[in-house]
């Protein structure tokens, strides 16, 4: 799996823009082949910091969706921002869930 997190520190005045052109990428980017999820996060304590996290299977479809006008006009957003975006490309080999947790915590010195 790879995960791609784009952060988005939008202009104050720029907020309502960006959070609109965020939510306008949620739909089509799940249609794309190799998504297996998107979703956006706005910052606690600075609502202006939005966070991109998109999930696929595999390089070769990020790679796709990287190449693709809806992530150009993603790119095309840094006249709303404050500062350039920060993205960041992780490579995912293993993962765990819930039962992970629930096996260390039932092995805990009480």
């Amino acid at each position: 799996m790879i995960i791609i997190r784009i952060t988005m520190n939008a202009l104050i005045e720029k907020r309502t823009e960006v959070m609109q052109t965020l939510l306008s990428m949620i739909d089509p980017t799940e249609n794309e082949r190799g998504c297996q999820s998107c979703q956006i996060f706005s910052g606690i304590e600075d609502k202006n910091v939005f966070s991109l996290i998109e999930e696929w299977e595999s390089r070769d479809n990020l790679d796709d969706h990287i190449k693709s006008d809806r992530f150009s006009v993603l790119l095309g957003t840094k006249s709303l921002l404050y500062e350039p975006l920060q993205i960041e490309i992780h490579t995912i080999s293993h993962s765990e869930g819930k039962e992970a947790i629930d096996a260390i915590r039932s092995k805990r010195i009480h």
